[in-house]
C-alpha cells in the first residue's frame, strides 16, 4: 500500500521552504552549505508530514503550521548529522549519500548541526499570526523537551551506555521512547496545540504518534537485518557490529514484526476518537511493510 498523496505534497512543501529558511540566514556559505547537504538529501519527511496532516484533520490550514513542520524536520536532521559522527555511531553512509562530516569534516558537521537545532526554534515562531502567541510557545516548548535531555538526547545517551550490554526490553523501550519516538510524539502534540485541540483529541493523536514510532523503530531493527544498504541508503548490519541492543536482538525477526503489527493495529484504532483520518491510518499501514 502506497503513501496518499498529501504526505507527497507535504514532503515538496517543506522541502521547499526549508531550503529557503537556510539560504537566506546571514551565516558563512559553508556551514549552510553543509545544512543544505543534509537537509535535502531525502528522506520520509514523516514528522512534518505527520504534523501537518493533523492540524489539517483538525480544522487548520496546512500552510499557517508550515514553519512548525520544517522546524521539527530541522531538529530530525540535525540528530542525524550527530548521530553519524565518530564519537556517536560512526556511520559514513546516509540515505545513499556521504554522511555530512564525510562531506565536510567532523567539525563543520558538528556545527551544521547545531545551528539546525537553534534555528529549528526560531523558524516554529513563524508559524501564521492567526495562530495565538500562547499556543506558538506551547509548540516551542514541545519541541524543546521533544530533542533535550528527556527526549532524543537522553535517549542517545542510553543507547551510548547500552553498547555491548545486555539489557531488558523493558529497558531497550525506554531508550527508544526518547531516541526515536519522542519526536514523533511531538509532531501530534504540536499539531494539535497550533489547533487549539482539546485534551481527548490530544491524547488520540499522541497515542497514534506514540504507536507509529515503536512500530517504526522495530521496521528499522528488522530492516538492519533482512534489507540491503543500496535500498536503505545506510549500512545494513552496523546495530551487530556496533553491539547494540534492538528488537531483534532481544526478541528475534519474527516476534518483532509481530509486535510491530500489534502497534500499527493500536495506532489506527487511535485514530477513531477523531475522524477524518484516513490518510493517516494508510500512512500507518504503509510504514508497517516499508522496505527503506
Amino acid at each position: 500500500m502506497g503513501v496518499p498523496g498529501v504526505f507527497t505534497e507535504y514532503a515538496r512543501l517543506v522541502e521547499q521552504r526549508l531550503e529557503r529558511f537556510v539560504s537566506e540566514q546571514d551565516a558563512p556559505e559553508i556551514l549552510k552549505q553543509a545544512m543544505l547537504y543534509s537537509l535535502t538529501a531525502g528522506g520520509k519527511r514523516l514528522r512534518p508530514a505527520i504534523l501537518l496532516e493533523f492540524y489539517r484533520v483538525l480544522g487548520g490550514d496546512p500552510a499557517d503550521a508550515l514553519p512548525a513542520a520544517c522546524g521539527i524536520e530541522m531538529v530530525h536532521t540535525y540528530s542525524l548529522i550527530h548521530d553519524d559522527l565518530p564519537c556517536m555511531d560512526n556511520d559514513d553512509l546516509r540515505r545513499g549519500k556521504p554522511a555530512c562530516h564525510i562531506a565536510f569534516g567532523e567539525d563543520t558537521a558538528l556545527l551544521a548541526g547545531d545551528a539546525l537545532l537553534t534555528l529549528a526554534f526560531e523558524v516554529t515562531t513563524r508559524v501564521s499570526s492567526a495562530i495565538s502567541p500562547q499556543a506558538v510557545a506551547q509548540a516551542v516548548r514541545l519541541l524543546a523537551g521533544a530533542a533535550g535531555m528527556s527526549g532524543m538526547v537522553g535517549g542517545q545517551v542510553l543507547d551510548l551506555q547500552s553498547e555491548g550490554k545486555q539489557i531488558t526490553l523493558e529497558q531497550l523501550q525506554q531508550l527508544q521512547e526518547g531516541k526515536t519516538v519522542a519526536l514523533l510524539r511531538a509532531a501530534g502534540q504540536i499539531a494539535c496545540a497550533l489547533a487549539g485541540a482539546d485534551t481527548q483529541l490530544t491524547a488520540a493523536a499522541e497515542e497514534y504518534c506514540v504507536c507509529i514510532g515503536r512500530a517504526f523503530q522495530i521496521r528499522d531493527d528488522i530492516l538492519d537485518v533482512i534489507g540491503d544498504t543500496k535500498t536503505l541508503g545506510k549500512p545494513v548490519r552496523s546495530d551487530v557490529q556496533n553491539r547494540k541492543n534492538t528488537y531483534v536482538s532481544l526478541l528475534g525477526v519474527e516476534q518483532s514484526a509481530q509486535l510491530a503489527a500489534s502497534l500499527t493495529a493500536q495506532a489506527k484504532a487511535a485514530l477513531q476518537t477523531i475522524g477524518n483520518c484516513e490518510n493517516l491510518g494508510i500512512l500507518a499501514d504503509a510504514l508497517a511493510g516499508r522496505m527503506q
